[in-house]
């Protein structure tokens, strides 16, 4: 397998092809947005730049990987001679359906479809196929060159075959895979979404203020990042569908988005991507202060 396609050219896109890009693979990425396109390869550039000034590779490493790296406005186009495709595209079903009826339709019936989809059921997604034992579940961490697992999650009818070759792929990339059943959320979000939304309910209750949950985390739990700076880095839009999607799989109450979190999302505060979350985002990750909505 040395083809692939990459449908979709935002954050996840990008980081995708960037990956398979850098360890051989020759990729088409695919998106409707030419402009999409050039900021995504802008972006690969700069991450390998990165590389470069930090000696983990070479000049030439960085011309190669580029080099393996094309760009289509055309889906039909993009998807010439390939045996994977990873679709990447927004956290949105209607979306993903429409995109992986046109793949059925597009690509041989022996290529493998996979989606980066972080909560989507998979088996939904297969059923709009021909071939549901080849539709399966890459979900990639970002920023996804730098973040080592992978969780490969099955549909109800992906075959043993696809998922061992999806398996071995993604350790060719220096990846970690994971194998995981297609049940809501999976497992990253299934435990992480409901922490974080956790964590907005201690906001929106009073218990404590943004800095002191998040401090309580860090410290207390060891992890990098607390889960409200977290929350407005993966984009709270994004948060929002997560949980959605978990309550509406298992009809529990417990996996409700907090009130606050809704309308955070209905204000257009998203995080990072909007400037403004918990957090004011004046530039970009460099410099970040509590937003002025949650000072007490």
């Amino acid at each position: 397998m040395k083809n692939i396609a990459v449908i979709g050219a935002g954050t996840m896109g990008n980081g995708i092809a960037h990956v398979f890009a850098q360890n051989g693979f020759c990729v088409s990425l695919i998106d409707l947005s030419d402009s999409a396109l050039e900021k995504a390869l802008s972006t690969i550039s700069k991450n390998l730049g990165r590389m470069v000034a930090k000696e983990k590779i070479s000049e030439k490493d960085k011309s190669e990987t580029l080099a393996n790296i094309t760009t289509f406005s055309k889906m039909s186009e993009g998807l010439k001679n390939v045996e994977l495709v990873i679709e990447a595209a927004t956290e949105n079903i209607d979306l993903k359906l429409k995109i992986f009826k046109s793949l059925d339709e597009l690509t041989s019936s022996d290529v493998i479809l996979a989606t980066n989809t972080s909560s989507i059921s998979i088996t939904k997604i297969a059923s709009i196929t021909n071939r549901p034992d080849k539709v399966i579940g890459m979900h990639f961490m970002n920023p996804v060159p730098i973040m080592k697992l992978v969780e490969i999650i099955r549909g109800y009818s992906t075959s043993d075959e696809v998922t061992q070759k999806i398996m071995s792929v993604s350790k060719s990339l220096g990846k970690v895979p994971v194998e995981v059943n297609d049940y809501p959320g999976f497992i990253a979000n299934r435990i992480l979404m409901p922490m974080i939304n956790e964590a907005i309910y201690s906001l929106y209750e009073g218990v404590a203020g943004v800095e002191e949950i998040d401090t309580v985390i860090k410290l207390g739990m060891a992890h990098p990042m607390g889960p409200l700076q977290l929350a407005d880095f993966i984009g709270l839009d994004v948060c929002l569908a997560i949980m959605d999607v978990l309550y509406e799989g298992f009809g529990n109450p417990k996996y409700a988005p907090c009130p606050l979190l809704v309308n955070m999302v209905v204000a257009k505060k998203m995080g990072v991507k909007s400037g403004e979350g918990f957090y004011s985002w004046t530039h970009g990750t460099k410099e970040l202060h509590v937003s002025d909505n949650f000072k007490k």
